[in-house]
C-alpha cells in the first residue's frame, strides 16, 4: 500500500512540474527552424532567396509588446528577403486598446525585408473588425492577401508569385480566386501559396501545381505528446499538423507558431519562426 501511495505522489509531482514547465518555461523563448529548399524552378535572380515565416502570434494572450520586440529583433538578424505571416495576429478572446494597436503596428513596421512583407487572415482574425487588421497591416507595410496575390520582380524581369488564401475555418478560402492570374498567364515558374489552415492543401494541390505552401494554425500541437496533442488540434489541421509534409509532390511547411490558443501552455514545442533558403539547382 505504501509503495502505491509513494508511486502516486511521485506521479502527481511529475505532472505538477510538467504543468508548471508548460505554463511558464514552455511558452517562453524563441527558436529558429532553418530549412534548405532546392528546386530547379526558381528564377536565377531569386537563387538563394531568404524567407522568414512566422505565425499565430495571438497577441494579448501571452505575447505582449516586449515579447513581440524580441521576435522582430530575431527576424531582422536573419536579414530576410521576404517575410510571411500566416494568420492569427490577435487572440480572439482579448480586446485591444488603441495603445495595443499602436504598439503592434510600430513593432511590425520595424520588421525589415528586401522584397516585401505579406500576411493572411487566420480564424482568430476573422472574428475581429476588419478595419483594425487593415490599419495594422497597412501602417506596418504588410501586404494583406485575402484570396489574392502579389508578384515580386527580380532582375531581368524574373518574377515570383505569392498567393494568400483566406481562412478555411469560416469557409472563406478560395484558391481559384487566388490563382486568377494564371487564367491568362503562365509566365511565372515559382509559386508560393500562404494558407492558415494546412488541411486546405488538399484542395490547392488537387487543382493547381504550386511549388511551396506555407501554413500555421496547428501550432504543431501545443502539447506535443503523442495521442494527447491530437486532442488540442483545431479544425483545419487534423490531417496536416507536423512541421513538414509532401502533398501531391508539393512541400508543405507548418509553423509551430509564436503564441498560444485556447490554453496558455506549450509542452515540448517551443515558440518558433521558420527560415527558408531557396536554392536553384540545375540538371
Amino acid at each position: 500500500m505504501k509503495k502505491i501511495i509513494r508511486f502516486l505522489l511521485i506521479l502527481l509531482l511529475i505532472i505538477l512540474l510538467l504543468v508548471i514547465y508548460a505554463r511558464y518555461e514552455g511558452t517562453n523563448g524563441l527558436i529558429t527552424k532553418e530549412y534548405k529548399i532546392e528546386t530547379a524552378d526558381i528564377s536565377n535572380s531569386f537563387d538563394g532567396i531568404k524567407i522568414v515565416h512566422f505565425s499565430d502570434l495571438h497577441y494579448k494572450r501571452i505575447i505582449n509588446k516586449d515579447r513581440t520586440k524580441e521576435i522582430v529583433d530575431e527576424i531582422n538578424l536573419i536579414n530576410p528577403d521576404i517575410v510571411i505571416f500566416t494568420g492569427d495576429l490577435i487572440d480572439k478572446d482579448f480586446d485591444v486598446s488603441d495603445e495595443d494597436i499602436e504598439n503592434l503596428t510600430l513593432l511590425l513596421n520595424n520588421i525589415n525585408s528586401k522584397y516585401g512583407k505579406y500576411a493572411i487572415i487566420g480564424n482568430h482574425d476573422y472574428v475581429r473588425d476588419d478595419d483594425i487588421l487593415n490599419d495594422i497591416y497597412n501602417n506596418s507595410s504588410f501586404v494583406l492577401l485575402k484570396n489574392s496575390y502579389d508578384i515580386i520582380y527580380g532582375d531581368n524581369n524574373d518574377r515570383l508569385f505569392i498567393g494568400g488564401v483566406d481562412t478555411y475555418s469560416y469557409d472563406k478560402a478560395d484558391i481559384d480566386k487566388t490563382m486568377e492570374y494564371f487564367e491568362d498567364n503562365e509566365d511565372i515558374d515559382y509559386k508560393i501559396i500562404l494558407v492558415h489552415e494546412p488541411d486546405y492543401i488538399d484542395t490547392i494541390t488537387s487543382k493547381y501545381n504550386v511549388n511551396l505552401v506555407l501554413a500555421g494554425h496547428s501550432h504543431n500541437g501545443q502539447i506535443n505528446i503523442p495521442f494527447i496533442k491530437e486532442m488540442f488540434l483545431p479544425y483545419g489541421s487534423n490531417k496536416y499538423y507536423e512541421n513538414y509534409y509532401i502533398v501531391n509532390d508539393t512541400p508543405l511547411y507548418v509553423s509551430s507558431g509564436i503564441g498560444e490558443s485556447r490554453i496558455n501552455f506549450r509542452l515540448f514545442n517551443r515558440p518558433s519562426i521558420n527560415f527558408y533558403r531557396i536554392n536553384k539547382i540545375t540538371d
